[in-house]
């Protein structure tokens, strides 16, 4: 691979702030993929939640079960492909409109947030915009290891000769110039594998994001995002950590532990094949278990033979094998953010999103394990939003669909190379260029 590894992944332009614009996200998880497309208003900041200027009023959604993915990378390109057509055409049925491009999000690739600092000379003495660009782009490159690309880059504070804590540094005189950021990087082929399949469904990739931190910005209140919070994105295939203080999203971390191995507990502690453990899961999983539990008897089918005889177990057994791996979710979540900013925030408190997290008893277990305030987190600020999709496992699609509204607080990297005629070129649009420069 070329030195497009170290490079970013495609970003979108910032929402224009007095016009009407359509977005359509894409979340293509482990267990299902979930399409959201929506009209985004503009809308006056006394009825807008903090550091959202436009409405956002969804239009069109689908849910479907994910095929061809595992831990959240693509590993069955055609299946995953014939997911992901079947999803975007149920939401644009429901829309009535066609979409081009998508938002999508990034669970896979062993996400990382790394803070880096990053100085240079000012050579004018008032720093210029190409000045921030030039030690922003210094401070990616160092933190783009190989085979990594990089998802977000936000400045979180800038210095003038060694002062810190400066909000805008342009215009301002210095003899030295630095930045704070965050880098949040995945794995280039997880990365490129994801966004191919979106563009073998001829439809373009407008932006990627990492889950987490577009979970916080659908899920978080003002007031938590500001004094501290960790989002913890509990998918089927992987969980994953954002971390927020002062309003800003300061660290980014996850591993491949989800959802769905507590479903492959089940099968393999109760013999019962994948399908049912699932079912038992949705109905019956819960981390609190009590007396009567004990007593209260089920019957779960064997796996294989249907001539075979049920067999009979209660729901402390079931409770108990889905405590252990929650328990181990809990214990590695607990050592990441021991290891992030967020340590320093005692007061700080943690929300739970995905489809993972509402198991029975997940806040009481989390709350135990990480000795901090812990609730689960819903969408907030939405307009028409169906009753299926107010839970706890849509955060990530419509936090993607709030996700231009903050892109201005990013970095992105000029692109130098000249630009492509969408249709000329296949399937491969202006953002094809990323996967083919990488080979």
């Amino acid at each position: 691979m070329t030195g497009l590894d170290r490079s970013q992944t495609p970003k979108i332009r910032t929402t224009p702030q007095k016009r009407v614009t359509m977005v359509a996200s894409l979340d293509i998880g482990t267990s299902k993929i979930a399409c959201m497309i929506a009209r985004l208003k503009p809308c006056p900041p006394s009825e807008a939640l903090g550091g959202r200027t436009h409405a956002v009023e969804l239009i069109g959604y689908s849910q479907i079960q994910s095929r061809g993915v595992k831990a959240g990378a693509v590993i069955d390109l055609a299946e995953c492909e014939q997911a992901v057509r079947q999803a975007v055409s149920l939401a644009e049925r429901m829309a009535k409109v066609r979409v081009e491009s998508v938002l999508l999000s990034v669970s896979g690739g062993r996400l990382q947030g790394q803070l880096i600092e990053a100085s240079a000379d000012i050579r004018g003495g008032a720093v210029t915009a190409a000045d921030v660009g030039r030690v922003i782009s210094t401070g990616m490159r160092h933190a783009t290891g190989e085979g990594r690309t990089v998802l977000h880059a936000l400045p979180v504070g800038y210095a003038l000769d060694g002062v810190k804590g400066i909000r805008d540094p342009r215009g301002m005189v210095a003899r030295q110039f630095g930045v704070d950021m965050h880098v949040v990087t995945a794995d280039a082929t997880v990365a490129r594998n994801l966004m191919l399949v979106v563009e073998r469904c001829h439809l373009n990739v407008e932006a990627m994001a990492a889950s987490p931190y577009v979970a916080g910005l659908s899920i978080l209140t003002d007031d938590e995002a500001d004094l501290g919070a960790a989002v913890i994105e509990m998918g089927a295939g992987s969980t994953t950590i954002a971390i927020y203080s002062g309003g800003r999203f300061v660290h980014c971390s996850g591993f491949a532990v989800g959802g769905h191995h507590i479903t492959m507990d089940l099968a393999r502690g109760l013999s019962a094949c994948i399908a049912d453990a699932e079912r038992i899961k949705t109905l019956y999983g819960t981390v609190l278990t009590g007396g009567s539990d004990a007593r209260e008897l089920m019957s779960v089918p064997t796996a294989g033979d249907e001539q075979d005889v049920p067999q009979i177990v209660s729901r402390a057994t079931i409770g108990n094998i889905v405590r252990q791996r929650a328990e181990e979710i809990f214990e590695m979540v607990r050592d990441r953010l021991a290891d992030s900013p967020f340590a320093a925030e005692p007061k700080a408190r943690v929300v739970l999103s995905g489809g993972a997290s509402q198991l029975t008893g997940m806040v009481e277990l989390a709350t135990q394990i990480l000795n901090r305030p812990v609730r689960v987190g819903r969408p907030l600020g939405f307009g028409r939003l169906p009753n299926e999709a107010k839970s706890a496992s849509f955060a990530v699609p419509t936090g993607l669909l709030v996700y231009p509204q903050y892109a201005h607080l990013e970095h992105v990297e000029p692109r130098h190379t000249r630009q492509l005629k969408t249709g000329t070129d296949g399937y491969f649009g202006k953002v094809g260029r990323w996967l083919r420069e990488g080979f």
